[in-house]
């Protein structure tokens, strides 16, 4: 039997009736004959009694004396709150279904807690399980180290476990549950006729999670695609296909070709500003070089990166943009922010090579009376930057543009 793996956010088990929801894909996969390994989050998102924000808020009134060790230990309980209660209701069902920890589940990480990395998975007691029949539902969000320590993987360790145990298993297809259909054009918060992408790349959706897309975490997808695994994003709440994720989209005979969408989807970054840095010895590499270092010895990590002969112009969080003209200002510099902007982004890998895109991008913006900040591009991907008020009529008019909209 082939092996699939299934994953199933806070808000797909946040209440019974979608629980019962989450047993129906089960079981339906089950009964097609696969062997299922299911990977659940934590119940539901803030306020619910189980989410992970919640167990923070239990110890509100002593984190500070709370060790990141131990904290693992507290988060780790919402997943694993999670799993046994589905196995009951699978059990209830007539199924054979047992719950394992990140750690049974042979997860095994490094050392940092609160954002561990997952280092190799041992997935023998799961291959045991399946091969009495069980449908094995594991605690995402966590694993072990090799010292025998819990930790947690940070944002998006679900469908980090998910990802991992789908490369460890060999699985057919990994399928991330969650509340919307699949994959967005764009933000349906800001473009509610965002067209569902139908399949993209591994490195498409890969390059939208880094822009803001928040419907799977990169390193997911990044673990995915070294071992050569689809995903598959769909919601828990209807049979709507979703989409696929997969290394090509127009293969013949075994071979890329290019297809008609130049572009796949808009995502956005907000509240960033713009850091200019001028200073009369800006023009000699060693000061460029003392000026990066510097900022990157005070831990902070800068985006959208210019470097010109007598300028160095990036982005960095509204939060840190006064820590930032602080340091750079210590060292002799002049430095300007402009605070309240935002990063759009226009993903597609049908735009490599492809002349004219940026110039389409430009257009669709000034006709809407947008200004562009800033600009920079790769492969599959173009920046703008503009001003934070500009951002929704910025996406909505490259929407337009690239005939993204459903409409």
């Amino acid at each position: 039997m082939g092996i699939i793996v299934q994953k199933f956010g806070g808000t797909s088990v946040s209440t019974l009736e979608s629980r019962q929801k989450v047993v129906q894909k089960i079981i339906s996969a089950k009964d097609e004959g696969k062997s299922v390994v299911v990977v659940v989050s934590a119940m539901g998102r803030k306020g619910d009694p189980y989410s992970t924000d919640n167990l923070i808020g239990l110890v509100e009134n002593c984190k500070d004396n709370i060790s990141d060790r131990d904290m693992d230990l507290l988060l780790s309980c919402g997943e694993i709150i999670s799993g046994v209660i589905l196995t009951g209701l699978l059990q209830r069902q007539g199924y054979k279904a047992i719950c394992l920890t990140g750690a049974q589940a042979g997860i095994i990480t490094d050392n940092y807690h609160g954002c561990a990395r997952i280092i190799k998975v041992n997935p023998e007691l799961i291959h045991n399980y399946l091969n009495q029949d069980y449908i094995v539902v594991v605690a995402g969000y966590q694993g072990i180290t090799e010292d025998g320590e819990i930790t947690t993987l940070g944002r998006g360790g679900s469908d980090t476990t998910a990802a991992a145990l789908g490369v460890a298993l060999n699985a057919e297809i990994v399928e991330i549950y969650t509340d919307v259909n699949g994959l967005k054009a764009a933000d349906p918060r800001i473009v509610e006729d965002a067209k569902t992408l139908d399949k993209v790349t591994y490195n498409e959706v890969c390059q939208l999670a880094y822009e803001g897309a928040r419907v799977i975490h990169p390193r997911a997808v990044e673990i995915a695609m070294q071992g050569s695994i689809p995903l598959r994003i769909r919601s828990t709440f209807t049979n709507e296909p979703g989409t696929l994720v997969v290394s090509k989209l127009y293969p013949y005979e075994g071979k890329q070709i290019r297809g008609d969408r130049l572009v796949t989807g808009i995502a956005q970054i907000t509240n960033i500003s713009q850091i200019k840095i001028n200073s009369p010895e800006i023009s000699k590499m060693e000061t460029k070089k003392e000026i990066l270092t510097t900022i990157a010895n005070n831990s902070i990590s800068i985006d959208f990166i210019n470097i010109f002969p007598d300028q160095i112009v990036f982005t960095v969080p509204d939060f840190l943009a006064d820590e930032v003209e602080k340091i750079i200002s210590s060292k002799g510099h002049k430095v300007s922010v402009l605070k309240n902007c935002a990063k759009v982004a226009a993903v597609g890998a049908g735009m490599t090579g492809v002349p004219g895109v940026m110039a389409r991008i430009v257009k669709a913006l000034a006709e809407e009376g947008i200004d562009v900040l800033q600009s920079a591009d790769s492969y599959t991907t173009i920046w703008c930057l503009v001003d934070n008020k500009d951002m929704k009529r910025a996406v909505k008019a490259l929407l337009k543009e690239f005939d993204l909209s459903e409409a």
